[in-house]
């Protein structure tokens, strides 16, 4: 995340035509929210029932490129990138990608419909396949700019952006959004953070039914407060406890409003369980830490289509191994070091592929330690595949 001081505006958003985004139904044992998008000319469309979360120094370009090896269907979402940064800031830097990362959505902080606007339309000029607009980081810089989860107390402005990127996109715009927030300076914070009553629901839906007005075709919603203060983004994660419950509502509520779940996703059973219900699941740190989970939730959604409908045609799932992505990725460090990039940059994102198996820890050190090394390369990589496929 790029946080730049706003300036001048750029002048509103230019008329675009009317969208007409389809939403899909996949079989009762799943939802997929499917929405059709422009892209390079022709058009596809996005999956929404597994996606990967925006998160702030690791869902970079590299990172983005290795989860791709996961599935041609996951979502994958940028780090937030602030609407000022875009205008301001090194843009080809900030909205840099590879080809092969799609369908991958642009996420945007900010306030101020007119930058939004414009810098959502540098996402679609760049090719992103959908904007998404950040309304639940809770970190003290985010809430200092006024936007963030701090949004999730002015529904009528974040209506006024989500319209006003629609206005000026025809890709997929999108809202990551909390199920409410607190402020920490609470005599009865303790209490408060557990408690969530009809007077907290019906704001929660005030500020749905106003983004949906304005345009949005999909919320993502982390099923747990935001407590807006001086408390950390750990604090935020660990404490306030989650409300599946409360999301499912929102979902039953609103059943015609496409609605990801995210927060303390981590298990192949916690997200098909929420598939029954959601049009789609969002993984975090889990899937960061943890990659193989992403295989491991492909492969059940397969075993469960296939389940439903075995005459229907398709094309069987088929993970790739350890060594697979670790030799995908050898290929991958040894374009990009030849246009300057730096190994370690690449290779921080490889080391949770390898865990709880023997052989683990070397792994890790072989590629955080060696990658440091000012000889080393992407045959580094390679290496690191031969251990994991003797481990």
């Amino acid at each position: 995340m790029i946080l730049v001081e706003p300036t001048a505006g750029t002048g509103g958003p230019r008329p675009a035509a009317r969208r007409a985004f389809a939403i899909g139904k996949m079989p009762p044992v799943y939802h997929a929210a499917k929405t059709s998008v422009m892209t390079d000319g022709y058009r596809e469309t996005i999956n929404r029932n597994v996606s990967v979360a925006p998160m702030l120094d690791w869902t970079d370009r590299h990172c983005r490129y290795f989860l791709r090896g996961f599935s041609p269907d996951l979502l994958l979402y940028t780090e937030m990138v602030t609407a000022s940064a875009i205008l301001r800031g090194d843009r080809e830097k900030l909205l840099e990608y590879s080809r092969e990362e799609h369908p991958v959505a642009l996420q945007l902080g900010g306030c101020e419909p007119d930058y939004l606007a414009a810098s959502a339309r540098y996402g679609e000029e760049w090719g992103y396949d959908e904007i998404n607009l950040n309304c639940g980081c809770p970190s003290d810089k985010v809430q200092k700019g006024a936007f963030g989860a701090c949004l999730m107390n002015e529904p009528d402005l974040v209506a006024d952006c989500v319209a006003a990127m629609c206005e000026a996109v025809d890709l997929p715009v999108t809202v990551k959004m909390r199920i409410g927030t607190l402020r920490s300076n609470r005599r009865d914070l303790d209490e408060a953070v557990q408690r969530f009553d009809e007077a907290d629901y019906d704001k929660l839906c005030d500020f749905l039914v106003a983004v949906r007005a304005a345009g949005a075709d999909c919320v993502i919603v982390h099923a747990r407060r935001a407590v807006l203060g001086n408390w950390s983004p750990a604090d935020n994660r660990e404490i306030p406890p989650l409300r599946y419950d409360i999301v499912r509502r929102l979902k039953e509520d609103f059943p015609d409003m496409p609605v990801v779940l995210n927060g303390g996703l981590k298990t192949v059973a916690q997200s098909l369980e929420a598939l029954d219900w959601a049009d789609g699941v969002m993984l975090g740190r889990e899937a960061y830490h943890r990659p193989m989970v992403l295989g491991e939730i492909y492969a059940a959604l397969d075993e469960a289509a296939a389940a439903f409908d075995p005459a229907a045609p398709r094309v069987p799932y088929r993970p790739l191994t350890v060594a697979e992505h670790l030799e995908r990725m050898a290929e991958y460090a040894e374009r990009e070091m030849i246009k300057g990039e730096r190994l370690p940059a690449i290779t921080r994102h490889l080391l949770g592929l390898l865990s709880h198996t023997p052989g683990a820890r070397e792994y890790r050190r072989m590629l955080s330690e060696g990658a440091r090394e000012p000889t080393a390369g992407p045959e580094l990589i390679l290496r690191a595949a031969e251990l994991a496929t003797a481990a």
